[in-house]
């Protein structure tokens, strides 16, 4: 189990002590039998908890007899796995042929301004998370942007700036209501 906490690493992160494996063994009952089914079971595990802390990628490994290395090693060749918790709002900035040559970089550069993170990062109040994507198919509207399933197209630099003051403000007055 060396790969997910080795000798030179937090065996867990603080966070993780409060995490709840037991959650996951009707996932993994569910599953147990069947071959080829690790990167269900880590979807399955990612939608329960929101991210795949380490403390649940050994914990199937152990309930499935996978080595930690092959569980870890599929976590992190997806894209579609987070190893990290994500906010509020997941914003996934395109940066595909098209968004880059329409200024996709200078769109990242004012979001990570704005938030005060960088690409992979999420705000201190767990609010936004800001991960680079290949492409989201919608080349006709780059630059662009995916915030919780919803598109922004034809980005400047302050429109994208906008756009995430606008959700910050609509979240402070759901919170006050």
């Amino acid at each position: 189990m060396h790969c997910c906490g080795g000798k030179n690493k937090k065996i867990e992160d603080a966070s993780e002590t409060s995490i709840d494996v037991k959650k996951l063994d009707p996932i993994l009952d569910k599953y147990r039998n069947l071959s080829g089914s690790l990167i269900t079971i880590l979807q399955e595990a990612q939608e329960l908890y929101g991210y795949l802390p380490m403390k649940i990628l050994r914990y199937v490994a152990d309930q499935t007899n996978t080595k930690a290395a092959k569980v870890y090693g599929v976590a992190t060749f997806y894209t579609q796995f987070r190893l990290k918790p994500v906010g509020e709002y997941l914003i996934m900035l395109c940066q595909g042929t098209a968004c880059h040559v329409n200024g996709a970089k200078a769109v990242e550069s004012a979001i990570c301004e704005e938030l005060g993170i960088q690409e992979g990062e999420t705000t201190e109040d767990h609010l936004f998370s800001l991960n680079n994507v290949a492409c989201l198919g919608c080349c006709s509207l780059s630059p662009v942007m995916m915030i919780n399933g919803e598109t922004y197209g034809n980005l400047t630099p302050a429109k994208a700036k906008e756009i995430i003051k606008e959700i910050r403000n609509k979240h402070e007055e759901s919170k006050g209501a």
